[in-house]
């Protein structure tokens, strides 16, 4: 399919319903040279889900059974976000490790929640027995095409923005955000895949040349958590030749507070997570290497507020 035209049309149809979300050009971090960062943890809902979700809503019909989808929380408060925005109903399965404030986040949004027992694979179960059992509309979070065309409209609008790198770190889970990004950028820049260690299913999937699962946990679980990549990114990775890298569960939080004390950024450890490849050394640029790094989520597990 040619991608680059589904993300264009899909950035028509989504303007005005998503956040046009900043850029920084920053040196810190005790790195030696500066970086691009994209802040998406400002994007509605605090994530860049809701790119994928508008345009899931917007391409197609939504039955009157409304819609369903599976979280680890941010792609339900997204949903959630997008169907109370549009008019539709819409039901939102996700784990009890979600967290409370994301939780309270889809609740707020006016979404049916339920919260099950297990991890996001228990609640994706719990959302295809639903749309089964009503024909409502699954909006998958990651491997679906609209999803992933959705997404790829962050690449899109961050070249439109200047970017300037040759090479740009994404956090991967599922792998919608980095699917949307090699599908929109092809070969024309390098993508690095930051995976936890705890939860490194692109990295698993390349080395074994298919998508298998693998045992997910840690601190960024609640988003970075499913337990198998989508085939879509796969294909898209080994056509891309993404290289992929992994990080500890201290790495992440190290750069979680890195993004506070220094840029006054306050982000979940996903939305950390492409950072902490710089930081801890899992990637190294080569001298005179311009690199990016995408924040994708600011979601913390907790409200600081209360």
């Amino acid at each position: 399919m040619d991608w680059q035209t589904e993300i264009n049309a899909a950035a028509v149809r989504i303007k005005g319903h998503v956040v046009r979300t900043p850029v920084l050009d920053f040196s810190g971090f005790d790195l030696g040279y500066p970086i691009a960062m994209k802040l998406e943890q400002i994007q509605h809902t605090g994530s860049f889900k809701p790119r994928g979700a508008f345009n899931s809503l917007l391409s197609q019909e939504v039955p009157s059974a409304g819609l369903v989808a599976a979280s680890g929380g941010n792609h339900g408060a997204a949903v959630a976000f997008a169907a109370k925005s549009l008019g539709h109903s819409a039901k939102i399965f996700v784990p009890e490790f979600a967290g409370p404030a994301k939780i309270g986040l889809i609740k707020r949004a006016g979404a049916d929640l339920t919260v099950v027992k297990g991890e996001y694979a228990n609640a994706l179960q719990g959302a295809q027995d639903y749309e089964a059992k009503t024909g409502a509309m699954q909006v998958h979070a990651y491997d679906a095409i609209p999803t992933i065309v959705g997404q790829g409209t962050l690449a899109r609008e961050w070249e439109e923005q200047g970017l300037d790198a040759d090479t740009i770190l994404i956090a991967v889970g599922g792998g919608g955000l980095i699917a949307g990004a090699m599908a929109w950028l092809g070969k024309r820049r390098k993508i690095v895949a930051v995976e936890p260690e705890r939860a490194p299913t692109l990295h698993a999937a390349l080395a074994q040349n298919e998508p298998v699962e693998v045992e997910v946990g840690g601190v960024a679980a609640n988003a970075l958590g499913a337990r198998k990549v989508g085939q879509l990114c796969y294909d898209l990775a080994v056509k891309t030749g993404v290289q992929t890298v992994t990080v500890t569960d201290d790495a992440i939080t190290k750069a979680q507070v890195a993004l506070w004390q220094e840029c006054r950024q306050l982000v979940e450890p996903a939305g950390a997570t492409a950072l902490a490849a710089l930081m801890s050394g899992a990637y190294t640029p080569a001298v005179g290497e311009r690199v990016a790094v995408l924040v994708c989520g600011g979601n913390l597990s907790e409200d600081p507020f209360g």
